[in-house]
């Protein structure tokens, strides 16, 4: 018996896998972007953070000891920590897709002041400036200014506030980072691009809080009203 085409094309049951095949894969695609974007963002946040702590911890650290054991934080020491972040960073391109700002929160007279800051990055605007509060320019660069800097209440989120003890510092680092995404920020929830970390440690030794000084040969400024990568 002769089939007709129709009822052979009917019971031809060849490419079903191909039809199926066509049917899943937008399915196993989108799936398969979502974890890949969803798991570079976890990788990407984790480097971020870990720097933004290395940061205020070596920020803690550094400073030249001086004949009375009390230890004098130079420019130089600021650019060397700021220099180890930009090298840390280098792959993620932190410094040219966020900016990254270094607080001294210090305590005198009952009061909390942001006495200075130091800042790296080209990024600019609400999303990458401190979130907390900022200090002059001039702020902690002169000997016997004392604190010229902000009064407030502490630095970080509201209800989670990080102070300084009486008559110390707490080195307070805040990190801003735009997230290049892998695949597309349509995979991702709005804002997630967005990274913000902060991170802060009590200075370690006796701290000389007058300023930051400056001996020649006088190093760079690293101050907040700089927009550099280097």
């Amino acid at each position: 018996m002769h089939l007709t085409f129709a009822t052979r094309l009917l019971r031809d049951r060849a490419g079903v896998s191909m039809v199926e095949f066509a049917l899943a894969l937008p399915v196993v695609l989108a799936l398969g972007c979502y974890g890949l974007e969803t798991c570079n963002l976890a990788i990407v946040s984790l480097k971020v953070s870990q720097i933004t702590l290395n940061l205020a911890d070596n920020a803690s650290r550094v400073g030249s000891m001086q004949n009375d054991n009390s230890t004098q934080l130079r420019e130089i020491d600021v650019n060397d920590v700021l220099t180890a972040v930009r090298l840390q960073g280098e792959k993620l391109g932190l410094t040219t897709r966020g900016r990254i700002i270094v607080s001294s929160l210090e305590e005198s007279g009952g009061k909390q002041y942001i006495h200075w800051q130091r800042c790296l990055g080209t990024q600019r605007g609400t999303a990458f400036d401190s979130h907390y509060g900022t200090a002059p320019i001039t702020a902690g660069t002169q000997s016997g200014s004392g604190y010229a800097g902000t009064v407030v209440t502490g630095m970080g989120k509201t209800g989670a506030q990080v102070t300084a003890p009486p008559g110390t510092g707490v080195m307070f680092v805040e990190v801003n980072y735009a997230y290049q995404p892998l695949v597309s920020a349509a995979w991702l929830a709005a804002g997630a691009e967005q990274l913000h970390y902060t991170a802060s440690f009590i200075v370690r030794d006796r701290r000389t809080f007058d300023q930051i000084y400056n001996p020649a040969p006088e190093a760079q400024r690293y101050t907040c009203d700089r927009y550099t990568a280097t």
